[in-house]
């Protein structure tokens, strides 16, 4: 936020930059304080990964943030830059499958429930990682329309620290469910 607060205005009189902010604020209000709040049932995390989880997240969002209030100002010729107009649809399109993943997985333990059950619909009919699937896709968009070394690094490293997940998720999956979809992938649909 101190980034934001001491922003140069002469960056942020860019509706690109400006865009691109909102959609970065918008993805960590989401995590940060709505996710949370309507999560129900969900198991302790321990310090430690909190804690990482949190200096990334510091250390990422000053990156970002940074870089799109005080040094890169895009003309308004970004604004209908090819790269732009693609990254953001991406960008959105991992949003919602993001959503509608969490909101599948939410919808799986009724109140009281505690055992584990298939998640299905939306994009769990291909992937066993879908909520890991539609942060990939937000990412991977969000590097495209900045078309910046910080925000590409993001990408890599989401996909780095989550694909792996997605897979361990996947195999957990199958050897605990004899009925689980055995074409399902772990988080690129019909590949991986």
């Amino acid at each position: 936020l101190s980034n934001i607060a001491s922003a140069n205005h002469e960056v942020l009189q860019s509706t690109a930059n400006t865009i691109l902010l909102a959609m970065f604020m918008a993805h960590y209000v989401n995590r940060a304080l709505l996710y949370p709040w309507r999560t129900r049932g969900s198991k302790p995390t321990p310090l430690s990964v909190m804690a990482l989880a949190w200096l990334f997240c510091v250390v990422n969002g000053y990156m970002q943030t940074r870089m799109l209030t005080h040094v890169n100002k895009y003309d308004e010729r970004w604004f209908i830059d090819p790269r732009f107009g693609i990254g953001v649809t991406v960008f959105f399109c991992g949003m919602l499958i993001n959503f509608q993943s969490d909101d599948i997985l939410r919808r799986l333990r009724k109140p009281g429930d505690v055992g584990y059950k298939i998640p299905r619909g939306g994009m769990f009919r291909f992937v066993s990682g879908a909520n890991f699937l539609g942060e990939i896709i937000e990412w991977s968009g969000f590097a495209i329309a900045c078309w910046n070394i910080q925000a590409a690094a993001f990408a890599i490293f989401t996909f780095c620290n989550i694909a792996p997940r997605a897979y361990h998720h996947h195999l957990w999956y199958l050897s605990k469910f004899p009925d689980y979809p055995k074409k399902r992938k772990a988080v690129i649909p019909f590949i991986f």
